[in-house]
C-alpha cells in the first residue's frame, strides 16, 4: 500500500519487451528526504522500474505520479522538462562530457535551464566543494580518478537542487573504499536538501545507506521486512 503524501509513486506497472515481461504489476513509493534502495538480480526489472519512475520510458500500463503530475500522461516534452528541473541522475560510469572541465560538467544542467554562466559556475563550485572534489574543477573527466569522476557526477546531479535523484548502480565501477565515500556524500547531501533518492543496486553494502529496501523479482516490487 502506498503511504499518504508520497512525492513519487507508481501503481501496477507493467512493461514488456516483446514477449518478455520486465515489470509485472510493480508498485513503488518514496517521500521527500528518503533514500530507497531498489534491489534485485540482473534482469529482474529494477532498472526498468527506475526508467519508468523517471519518465524516461512509458509503462505499457499502470500509473506514475510525481507530486501533482500524472507522469504517465505527460507529453515527451513535459517529461523531458521535469528531468531537467526536478530530477537528477547518477549513472554507473558517470557519463560526464569529456570535452568539458569538471566545473563545466556540473554547471551544464544549470546552464541548460537558463542560469547565467557566472552564477552557474558559482553554484557548481559549491557542489564540487561539498563533494570534496573542488581541486579537480579545471580538469577534464579523463584526467581524474574514477572515484573523483563519480563525485563530480553526484555534484552535477545535485547542482540543480532536484526533488528526486535517480542513482543507477552509482558505485558499480568503483572499489569498495571509493564506493563507500561516494555513497556517504550522496546520501548526506541529498538528505540535507530534502531530496528523495531512488537507488538501484545489487550490493547489500550500498543498500545499507538507504532508509528502506525494495526487492524487484520477476517484475514485482516487494518491500523488505523490517526496512520501513
Amino acid at each position: 500500500m502506498t503511504p499518504a503524501g508520497s512525492l513519487l509513486e507508481a501503481r501496477a506497472l507493467h512493461k514488456a519487451y516483446g514477449p518478455t515481461p520486465a515489470l509485472d504489476g510493480a508498485d513503488f513509493s518514496i517521500h521527500s528526504g528518503e533514500v530507497v534502495a531498489v534491489m534485485g538480480p540482473s534482469g529482474s526489472g529494477k532498472s526498468t522500474l527506475l526508467h519508468c519512475l523517471a519518465g524516461i520510458i512509458r509503462p505499457d500500463s499502470g500509473s506514475v505520479r510525481y507530486g501533482s503530475h500524472a507522469l504517465t500522461d505527460l507529453s515527451d516534452g513535459r517529461r523531458s522538462a521535469l528531468r531537467r528541473t526536478d530530477f537528477g541522475f547518477v549513472f554507473q560510469f558517470g557519463q560526464l562530457v569529456p570535452e568539458l572541465t569538471c566545473l563545466e560538467n556540473v554547471a551544464l544542467p544549470l546552464r541548460l535551464n537558463g542560469t547565467k554562466r557566472k552564477e552557474a559556475e558559482r553554484q557548481a563550485r559549491h557542489w564540487l566543494e561539498r563533494l570534496e572534489v573542488d581541486g579537480v574543477a579545471g580538469k577534464r573527466p579523463g584526467e581524474v580518478s574514477g572515484g573523483q569522476g563519480q563525485r563530480v557526477a553526484v555534484a552535477r546531479a545535485l547542482a540543480g537542487r532536484p526533488r528526486v535523484v535517480f542513482a543507477d548502480e552509482p558505485t558499480g565501477a568503483l572499489d569498495s573504499l571509493n564506493g563507500e565515500r561516494v555513497m556517504g556524500l550522496l546520501t548526506d547531501a541529498a538528505r540535507e536538501s530534502n531530496a528523495a533518492v531512488v537507488l538501484v543496486t545489487h550490493e547489500a553494502r550500498v543498500a545499507a545507506y538507504a532508509d528502506r529496501e525494495v526487492v524487484v523479482r520477476d517484475g514485482i516490487a516487494r518491500e523488505m521486512a523490517g526496512t520501513a
